[in-house]
Formats: C-alpha cells, sequence, structure tokens
C-alpha cells in the first residue's frame, strides 16, 4: 500500500487567535536550518518506499521560498517512489499567493493548493485575525485557478454568533460560485492555549450550530458537492482529498518537522512541538503516541469520519456487539445496508455521542 508523506512547516507570519497547531514567527535564517533538517529526515525515510501522496501543512507552507518547496520535492523523488500521478498539495495563505509564486509551485509539482480563506466577510475576517480582505481572498482563488490548479481547495469557517442564517448562506454561494473543487469547512473550537481561550468571542449556541451545519450540507450538495467526510465537501470523487483520506483510512503516513505524527506498522507516532530541537537532530525524534493504531475501534473511530463509512467484514471480532449497539441510532444518526455502517449527515452532527456509545461495543 501506498503511504503519504506530511511535511509540517511550522512558520507564520501573524499567528491565527484560535489556532493551536505549532508555529513560529518566520524567518529566513530559522527557514534555512528548518530545510536542511527536512532534507536530512528526507533521506531518512525507508528506502524505495511507495508513496502517492505529499502534504505540505503549517503553520503557513507558503510561506517558504519556492525553490524550498522544489528542494524537498526532489528528495522525497531520490528516495521514494513517488507515484507519477501523485496528489502534491500545499497550504498557502491568500497573500502568498502571488501569479509568480504559484507558477513556480505549479513547476515544481504541486499539483493540489488548499487556500486559508475561512471567510468572504470582512467582520468574521477580523474577528478571526485574517489580514486578507474579502476581494483579496476572491482573487487569490481566481488566480490560483487561472495558474491552472485545477484541484484547488478552500478553507472555511464556521461558528461565530456573527454566522447569520443570511450570512453563512452567502458564504456558502460565494464559495460554491468560484472555480474550486473542493470545500472544507471547520467549525470553530476554542483551544486553551490561545488568545480566544483567553478571551473567546460569542459562538452560536448548539441548536444554531446545527441548524448552520445542515445549511452547508443542503446548499452545497444542492451545488453539487459530494459531503464525503464531516468538514469536506467536494466537487467530484477525484478532487477528495487523497492525504487525508489516509487519516481516516488507517492507510500508512510518513510526517516530518516538528509537531508532525506519523502512522504506520500498526503504530502512531508524534514529533515534539521544538524547532529548535528538530534543527539539531540528526534525524527527528518520534515517540509512539498509540501503540495500537490499528485496532477495530480506531477503524470505527475514524472510518465513521467519511461518508463511505467502514466495512463490516474490517471488523470481525467486533462485528456483532457494533450492529446491536448501532440498531438503536439507526436510521437517524447511522445506517447500515448489513455490508458497511455510515453515519448521517444528522449523525456527524452528534458524532462525538455517537461514537462514545458506539465505543462501548469494544469493552
Amino acid at each position: 500500500m501506498s503511504a503519504g508523506i506530511y511535511i509540517h512547516v511550522p512558520f507564520c507570519a501573524v499567528k491565527c487567535p484560535y489556532c493551536d497547531f505549532y508555529s513560529v514567527r518566520y524567518s529566513r535564517e530559522t527557514a534555512a536550518r528548518y530545510a536542511d533538517a527536512v532534507c536530512r529526515n528526507l533521506h531518512a525515510l525507508p528506502s524505495g518506499l511507495s508513496a502517492d501522496t505529499v502534504y505540505f501543512g503549517g503553520g503557513t507552507p507558503s510561506l517558504l521560498p519556492a525553490e524550498t518547496i522544489r528542494r524537498f520535492l526532489d528528495a522525497i523523488r531520490q528516495r521514494c517512489q513517488l507515484a507519477a500521478n501523485a496528489e502534491i498539495t500545499l497550504e498557502a495563505n491568500p497573500l502568498t499567493a502571488t501569479a509568480e509564486k504559484l507558477a513556480e509551485w505549479r513547476n515544481s509539482g504541486v499539483n493540489r493548493l488548499s487556500l486559508g480563506i475561512q471567510s468572504f466577510d470582512e467582520n468574521i475576517l477580523h474577528i478571526l485575525g485574517r489580514k486578507h480582505s474579502p476581494a483579496q481572498g476572491i482573487q487569490a482563488v481566481r488566480r490560483a485557478a487561472e495558474a491552472g490548479f485545477s484541484n484547488l481547495s478552500i478553507d472555511l469557517m464556521l461558528g461565530l454568533i456573527e454566522h447569520t442564517e443570511t450570512l453563512w448562506q452567502q458564504e456558502l454561494e460565494t464559495a460554491a460560485a468560484l472555480p474550486v473543487s473542493h470545500i472544507s469547512a471547520y467549525m470553530l473550537k476554542i483551544e486553551e492555549h490561545t488568545p480566544f481561550g483567553l478571551c473567546p468571542p460569542d459562538l452560536l449556541d448548539d441548536d444554531s450550530l446545527a441548524d448552520r451545519y445542515m445549511q452547508m450540507h443542503d446548499t452545497l450538495a444542492a451545488r453539487g458537492f459530494i459531503h464525503y467526510e464531516i468538514s469536506n465537501f467536494a466537487r467530484r470523487t477525484d478532487s477528495m482529498s487523497a492525504h487525508n483520506c489516509k487519516y481516516w483510512r488507517l492507510e500508512p503516513y510518513y510526517g516530518i518537522g516538528p509537531a508532525a505524527h506519523s502512522c504506520h506498522h500498526g503504530m502512531r507516532y508524534a514529533v515534539n512541538r521544538d524547532l529548535e530541537r528538530f534543527c539539531a537532530a540528526s534525524v527527528q525524534q518520534e515517540i509512539v503516541t498509540e501503540p495500537n493504531a490499528e485496532s477495530e475501534s480506531e477503524r470505527v473511530m475514524l472510518g465513521l469520519r467519511l461518508a463511505e463509512g467502514i466495512r463490516l467484514d474490517s471488523v470481525p471480532q467486533s462485528r456483532e456487539r457494533l450492529l446491536r449497539k448501532a440498531k438503536p441510532l439507526i436510521p437517524m444518526y447511522l445506517q447500515t445496508d448489513g455490508n458497511s455502517l455510515r453515519m448521517t449527515p444528522q449523525g456527524w452532527l452528534v458524532s462525538n455521542t455517537v461514537l462514545v456509545h458506539l465505543d462501548t461495543a469494544f469493552k
């Protein structure tokens, strides 16, 4: 089975108040040392590793010089058997998506772009600490499409009390009208060690959030999008995020960089959230965070995030107990055809409660 390669780029120009992902302020000197460390670790991957996805996440990967992205991809190709049609994704801030950089990314092999739009409303962007304007966000999307990125994703964020039904409908209509093949829409979560954790904004109540979620499901489905994962929509099956699907399908992936995660050979690993330590080490030090990452319970907890759900023959030891636990939640929150089990959109709304209920089947 081909693996995915994830590279965590821990640099941001400005830290967003809601973000708990590991990042530090960008500097050219630190970025150069980081790039050398990434290349050392890429050359330490298993020789001849078969890979079909590469994902540059962060942080803000688009802050790196374009030649650094090319250098990373060259190192991957030298060490690994990278599929000719590999999905290669780069996360980008709209303000960094200049015509010059877009062309350089394309020439280096990047074929999927994920733009951190978050909103098309000026007030929402201000609350979220984003520095681009609605017009600049739209311009970045169109510029990326003109540069040849047919596989183009944007992020939206939902949860502020300002997200009225009318405003959210405008956001969704604007997104769907753009030349994008994928939309990720995330619920705003208040993380403890962030500015929002110290001084949170006003949020929608649970009922209103549920209404907006179903509004999103109905609106994007009517515009031809496939709701294939709790927070993700694709215009076509081939524009679903192949890399992220590896996480949910328990397929192997190798993470490089401070705070990066990996999952392979039945275990899950993590790298310390320390850029200086990462740069100083000859090879990054990983700790095992889950020694039984391919258990049946893990397969259910992750697989039910996807619209396809899980195949029941993939959990033979717990199949009957799982179906007994699922029965009271069918058909409102769960569905089954006897061969698979999957959540409904209403189930996704209360997914944590559903998963806690189902987890008792593995006790």
